[in-house]
């Protein structure tokens, strides 16, 4: 079992790795369930995290490859945000968000469904990146691929969230 050092430090990160679960689960109890699971492995193999590292991208690459290898293998229907669960006080995905009125609920829901629309090597990568701000290079470890790799596709995803959302917001613009 984990030292307790290493269980408090691994769970200051239990709200961002939720947050990854919810987008890659699209369904609040499964990623409670991988976030869990997660836990689970991280404090059974706690001996092999190599201290002075990143604990919370090792954190993130355990969650990714758990789901990888039991969820993403189900049929499950695109599940989206209702604006009631976000009015409800449900969590949102980020962590800076301003206080919720008609107007940031919207954008959410939106923003949401347009990241749900993204394949999951692109979603996963732009939220590690974008919305966690973790540096490339870890991006880049926990989705076992090079640095470019993730470069290209914070590109692309980037590019079909602009393409998705290009209507959004037209009545401010005219």
């Amino acid at each position: 079992m984990a030292d307790p050092e290493f269980q408090r430090q691994a769970l200051e990160h239990l709200d961002a790795l939720y947050n990854l679960a919810v987008y890659l689960t699209r369904n609040g109890s499964e990623a409670e369930d991988l976030v869990q699971e997660t836990y689970l492995r991280a404090f059974r193999f706690s001996h092999r995290f190599q201290p002075g590292t990143h604990l919370k991208a090792w954190m993130f690459q355990i969650l990714r490859n758990t789901f990888l290898t039991f969820y993403r293998h189900r049929e499950r229907e695109p599940a989206f945000l209702d604006e009631g669960e976000l009015e409800s006080g449900a969590e949102t995905m980020f962590h800076d968000a301003p206080e919720k009125d008609g107007t940031s609920v919207e954008a959410q829901t939106d923003l949401g469904r347009a990241l749900a629309e993204l394949p999951e090597e692109f979603r996963t990568i732009l939220l590690l990146a974008e919305i966690e701000g973790l540096p490339l290079e870890e991006v880049a470890q926990i989705m076992g691929c090079p640095v470019g790799t993730v470069k290209s596709r914070i590109f692309r995803a980037k590019e079909r969230l602009r393409g998705f959302l290009q209507d959004y917001g037209k009545e401010f613009r005219s």
